[in-house]
């Protein structure tokens, strides 16, 4: 079976920082980075950042009208109306990653390299992930555990989020190719209801220092392009 190469053209690129929405064609998908400025209550958080959401999603309809979001059957947002741009969204602490895509269905996610969990990276691995996974894991001294497991969390689950599936579908159920060091190198293997691994494009990216992130769709490949949103936005 030929594998599907991660490309790792946005490890390390910076997101530009600016507020205007540009014009968002057909062959590009376009991450939006947002860090809130204080500290908040979840519930205030997650409104405003629902709010940067509108307002991205206005700015490329073209539109002052607030668009309906909706959720599919697995919970995954979308709006309906074929003006918006196909969507999704994934926090972590204080920062909150957009993907927008016109011709895609697409996964994004983020997570802290920071490990503070009931469960360690090994725990969770042996749990959730592949058995071979899990041993390329468990060949790791802890701290290297630690990043590769949240590096190759983040690939599974922009998978599963670009599904629309989310968790529910089984991180067990897709497999990535690990280098010596556990890094997420290629997709390997998924469910037949998934399609191929030649199907899908992951772009591993670095949205800041204490942060590492994944996008993911099913289709050919894109030009990704990146931004941060001012917080005055």
């Amino acid at each position: 079976m030929r594998m599907k190469t991660i490309d790792h053209q946005l490890v390390g690129q910076a997101f530009d920082p600016t507020s205007r929405i540009t014009r968002l064609p057909s062959g590009e998908i376009h991450l939006w980075q947002w860090n809130s400025a204080d500290v908040l209550a979840p519930r205030e958080f997650n409104a405003l950042a629902r709010s940067k959401l509108i307002h991205l999603l206005q700015g490329y309809a073209g539109s002052d009208t607030t668009p309906m979001i909706e959720t599919g059957e697995h919970g995954k947002p979308f709006v309906a109306d074929s003006n918006y741009p196909h969507f999704n969204m994934s926090h972590s602490s204080d920062s909150v990653m957009f993907a927008f895509s016109r011709d895609h269905e697409v996964g994004v996610d983020i997570e802290k390299t920071s490990f503070r969990r009931r469960f360690s990276a090994l725990e969770l691995a042996e749990r959730f992930f592949t058995a071979e996974e899990f041993a390329r894991l468990a060949a790791l001294d802890e701290p290297a555990q630690n990043v590769a497991f949240v590096q190759l969390w983040t690939c599974k689950e922009a998978v599963l989020k670009a599904l629309g599936h989310g968790l529910s579908f089984g991180l067990d159920r897709l497999q990535f190719a690990l280098d010596a060091d556990a890094s997420a190198h290629s997709l390997e293997a998924i469910a037949a209801e998934a399609g191929i691994p030649q199907d899908w494009q992951i772009h591993r990216f670095v949205p800041r220092h204490d942060l590492l992130g994944s996008l993911a769709w099913r289709g050919p490949a894109q030009r990704v392009r990146t931004y941060t949103l001012d917080s005055g936005a």
